[in-house]
């Protein structure tokens, strides 16, 4: 039986927002519309696709599968005619993203308020997640991540590089000492961040030019950098931080830089989408906004 395109597409953007509602607005029809075609679909295959409650709807199992087999497809249509109006159609759509909040907070917050103002048909959904989130099944757009990236199939862009400084609590240092060198670190307390690789081992680049390790000791463990900022400003000990969340706390006196010449390897920022063949002109669009924008930073 042949089926309308119009049908699949009803049900896929529903399936994508998870209410008719939504899917209703991002698609420009009526709610109305996009029920009796959803309800034609299910009656021409003879299964259920969604659950349906007063608050919102849900894929059911034969929905699910659906959802797989034809939203890769629809989307390579989609994108088939946006190659083909590309070169002056302004971006639109959603975009979905996900980064870390702090950075999220810190950082890009303002950067996409501009995107959002330079291409005002454009939206926004910003997914916070400490952990990598897997961005095909999560049905994300983009990953902005942050670090050291492991090897993988995604197509990665670099954005741009921070630095990494080791602070404290000026109430900790008065009563435990300023160290002087990384050696003198082995004998502080160190708040750890379990999300790294190698946690209590740091190499740091000498003024004279050579490479400085060592090992300290965790008194506190936590697996989050927002977590960890905490409880370095409350006095538990010293930690390395991304130098864009606590340069703030650093000038107004609240935390204390340390070691300042002695410096911790640079770490990436990356921007991290899907592999395929065509980049929708949406993702090209804000990666080319962050990076201006990261270029310009001071």
């Amino acid at each position: 039986m042949a089926h309308d395109l119009n049908l699949l597409a009803a049900f896929a953007a529903v399936a994508e927002t998870g209410s008719f509602t939504a899917a209703a607005e991002r698609t420009g029809k009526p709610k109305s519309q996009l029920s009796l075609q959803v309800r034609r679909l299910e009656a021409g295959l003879g299964v259920r696709l969604f659950t349906r409650t007063t608050r919102k709807v849900s894929l059911t199992e034969a929905g699910s599968a659906l959802f797989d087999d034809c939203a890769p497809l629809l989307h390579e249509m989609a994108a088939a005619l946006e190659r083909l109006d590309v070169g002056r159609r302004e971006p639109s759509g959603l975009l979905r993203l996900t980064v870390s909040a702090e950075y999220a907070a810190t950082v890009l917050a303002p950067l996409i308020v501009g995107f959002i103002e330079r291409y005002p048909k454009m939206e926004i959904d910003v997914v916070t997640a400490s952990e990598q989130v897997d961005l095909v099944d999560a049905r994300l757009d983009l990953a902005i991540r942050m670090g050291w990236l492991k090897d993988s199939s995604l197509r990665v862009v670099p954005l741009g590089d921070f630095g990494q400084w080791v602070v404290a609590a000026p109430d900790y240092l008065r009563r435990h000492g300023t160290p002087q060198t990384p050696a003198e670190l082995a004998a502080h307390r160190w708040v750890a961040l379990t999300l790294l690789r190698s946690p209590l081992h740091w190499t740091f680049a000498t003024p004279a030019g050579g490479d400085e390790a060592v090992r300290v000791t965790a008194a506190l463990k936590v697996n989050s950098t927002a977590g960890l900022q905490g409880l370095v400003a409350a006095g538990a000990g010293l930690s390395a931080l991304p130098d864009f969340m606590v340069a703030e706390q650093v000038r107004t006196g609240q935390l204390v830089r340390v070691l300042g010449g002695y410096a911790l390897p640079r770490a990436g920022i990356y921007a991290v989408y899907p592999d395929g063949r065509h980049v929708p002109a949406k993702v090209r669009a804000f990666i080319d906004h962050v990076r201006e924008a990261l270029v310009a930073a001071p």
